[in-house]
């Protein structure tokens, strides 16, 4: 029986635990895997619900922490070690960038027959100047010589790291996509979108915008609101926007839509379980240009609830709000970066402008608010553009196979 040790960053909302809870609990029977992941930051909203779901319980390691840290990373690479003397996997699978790090290195210096590592995004612009990005650019090519294979969640993110940024040879690396249980966006979309709408108080005459995701600064969300002020000042119709997510960025992004001169309110926690009926049936938020929502757990319901998705990232591997707002039939406007056009179906389920570009941006959107029979049209194509591509099935067939590959 061949056996797995899978290490990732942390269980935050997002592809990278979706992709490693999948593939833990549905790989063949004949492999035995081990799940271990590190803690989740304070600011985020942890996945465990998914793990446990699944029925999959991890292994956590305190050390294994994202921010760089000497004499923690070296704990967590020695923590690592102990587990691959006692567990003696086959093949060690990491996944992002710090699990990727020590648990190659770990996996590389016993000896460990098959290692791999997925990219579920990378740093290489956007994030870090350019001494800092050379440096990580660097240990990753070093990384990249101790593994096996390379996946890649597009190839678009195959492409920029062969050929763009140099860090492996075409032959190491393995295009696999994310892929997720996405049947619950297709399912109650109308009481769920009455339940959305009912608690954030939006009128049928009001279009809602929702753009879902850490509030960090490569999420570029200063972008985001740009765009909604100037469109809320040129269209005829009333639009409502909701930022779904927390971060760093919070405090300053509330202060920014202050400075923009749009309302705004923040919303309670939602967990979609009788908490919509309000008090009297009336809605249990203020209406406003901008509702800072928080982590909301339940993302089918925000989809159901709002008409259009948005993302306006500097860098991105493969979004998952993308592909859960065309699982639920919504549709979207996004920015062009990283591997968003191969999940979306440019100009059929999406609109896709330059990173940064607000005009261009803006009159998608603008578009999009004022013809509903547009929305309906892009909306309706989602479910069938990601309904076979992006199912966790196909994840699991695809990593199956090369694991095989490796192992013979």
């Amino acid at each position: 029986m061949p056996r797995v040790l899978r290490i990732i960053n942390r269980f935050n909302l997002g592809g990278p635990t979706h992709n490693a809870a999948y593939l833990t609990r549905y790989l063949p029977d004949d492999y035995e895997t081990l799940l271990v992941g590190g803690s989740e930051e304070e600011s985020e909203v942890g996945s465990h619900h998914i793990l446990s779901s699944m029925g999959v319980k991890p292994l956590i390691l305190p050390e294994l922490q994202r921010e760089v840290a000497p004499w923690r990373d070296r704990g967590a690479y020695n923590r690592i070690k102990e587990l691959i003397k006692e567990f003696k996997p086959d093949i060690v699978h990491t996944h992002a960038a710090k699990a990727g790090a020590v648990g190659r290195m770990a996996a590389a210096d016993l000896g460990v027959k098959a290692i791999v590592h997925t990219f579920h995004g990378h740093v290489f612009h956007s994030y870090f100047g350019p001494v800092r990005t050379a440096l990580y650019k660097n240990i990753e090519r070093f990384l990249a010589r101790r593994s096996s294979r390379i996946v890649a969640i597009s190839d678009k993110q195959k492409n920029e790291l062969v050929e763009e940024h140099r860090i492996t040879s075409e032959h190491k690396v393995c295009v696999i996509p994310l892929g997720f249980d996405l049947c619950r966006f297709q399912e109650d979309q109308i009481a769920k979108r009455a339940l959305f709408r009912r608690v954030y108080g939006i009128s049928e005459d009001e279009i809602a915008i929702g753009i879902v995701g850490r509030l960090v600064p490569i999420k570029n969300h200063d972008l985001f609101l740009e765009v909604i002020s100037n469109v809320a000042k040129r269209s005829g119709r009333r639009i409502r926007a909701f930022i779904v997510g927390d971060g760093e960025e919070r405090e300053r992004l509330q202060q920014k839509t202050q400075e923009l001169g749009m309302s705004q309110v923040m919303g309670p926690y939602f967990n979609g379980h009788g908490f919509g009926h309000g008090i009297n049936g009336k809605p249990m938020v203020a209406n406003a240009t901008i509702t800072f929502t928080s982590w909301i757990k339940e993302v089918d319901i925000v989809n159901a609830g709002v008409d259009i998705i948005m993302l306006t990232s500097l860098n991105e591997g493969t979004p998952v709000s993308l592909i859960e707002a065309q699982a639920a039939n919504k549709p979207v406007i996004t920015t062009r970066v990283g591997g968003i056009e191969n999940v979306v179906a440019q100009d059929k389920t999406a609109f896709l402008s330059p990173s940064g570009d607000v005009q261009n941006l803006e009159e998608h959107l603008l578009r999009l608010v004022e013809n509903e029979a547009l929305r309906n049209e892009m909306g309706s194509a989602g479910w069938e553009h990601v309904r076979e591509r992006f199912h966790f099935t196909r994840l699991v067939r695809d990593t199956d196979a090369m694991y095989r590959s490796l192992l013979n």
